[in-house]
């Protein structure tokens, strides 16, 4: 049995023609590529390579050798990542969110994911992150925060801005971007379910008054009724869920930072693995910030 580290070094050789630039893609010296090539060969039992003084060349065998051990590695590769989607579909991923915009994201677009996952509908709060993955009740819990311990790393996935969704005729309506400062006085409907952006909203929009709806059909039926302002975001924006069409209202985006949240996946390191095609996939979908 060859081991897969002589038919990389046989193939990157036959690439790169010389020892040092072997050993330089390979990421290893020169003389562990040299012993490597000695070790292939006397397993083999076949002459590979011709050494001459200062130089050494494949010989026609050991060609024909390279272009089979790329079919080698081509077949080993393609059998671990079947083996890897194969395993990642028969497995639930549990996640939770501090926050409802990656759920939203998630819900929309779990269909293409080759993972089957979980969606924990109930807010996390940050000081259960830790005990939540270190008690294997959550896979990945995505917040506002970048974890590194020992046992838990993160890694970004997004960000999400906030806007806000104004009557047309309302004077701020021709502007292109507004500021928490800008909304002040006004009326807004919300929904109550939407983690640390309520105690944004209250926090930086100077004597605003907020109408929370707990569901979002009261909601959608409010908004269209009347002409109370709303908020919004880059994730909710992707949400399906159609927008009536009598909604002649304008979106802006909000410009202070505290608008703006960027959002990680933390996880344990030791399933870092088999969490990183998920994690890949839901990079690949966040919305831009548009």
């Amino acid at each position: 049995m060859i081991d897969n580290y002589l038919l990389e070094e046989l193939v990157t050789f036959a690439s790169e023609k010389i020892l040092a630039k072997t050993a330089e893609k390979l990421n290893v010296t020169q003389p562990t590529v040299t012993r490597g090539m000695q070790k292939l060969e006397d397993e083999l039992g076949i002459q590979l390579f011709d050494r001459q003084p200062n130089r050494i060349i494949l010989t026609d065998t050991g060609k024909l050798a390279a272009e089979k051990a790329t079919e080698v590695l081509a077949v080993n590769r393609n059998f671990i990542q079947q083996l890897q989607n194969y395993a990642a579909r028969q497995s639930v991923i549990k996640i939770a969110s501090i926050a409802p915009g990656p759920l939203i994201l998630l819900r929309v677009k779990s269909a293409s994911f080759s993972t089957q996952i979980s969606i924990d509908e109930k807010f996390i709060t940050p000081d259960q992150i830790t005990a939540s993955l270190l008690n294997n009740e959550n896979s990945i819990i995505i917040s506002d925060q970048e974890i590194q311990t020992d046992q838990i790393e993160s890694r970004y996935l997004g960000a999400e801005n906030l806007y806000v969704n104004l009557d047309k005729f309302m004077y701020l309506a021709n502007s292109q971007q507004v500021s928490f400062k800008d909304l002040a006085g006004l009326s807004f409907v919300v929904l109550n379910d939407i983690g640390p952006w309520k105690e944004i909203i209250q926090k930086y929009i100077p004597n605003a008054k907020f109408l929370y709806q707990e569901e979002w059909a009261a909601l959608t039926e409010i908004t269209k009724y009347s002409s109370f302002p709303y908020f919004s975001t880059n994730i909710t924006t992707a949400n399906p869920r159609p927008r009536t069409s009598k909604d002649n209202r304008v979106r802006l985006p909000i410009t202070d930072e505290a608008a703006k949240m960027t959002f990680y996946a933390n996880y344990l390191k030791k399933q870092k693995n088999s969490l990183t095609p998920l994690l890949n996939k839901i990079n690949q979908t966040w919305p831009n910030l548009s």
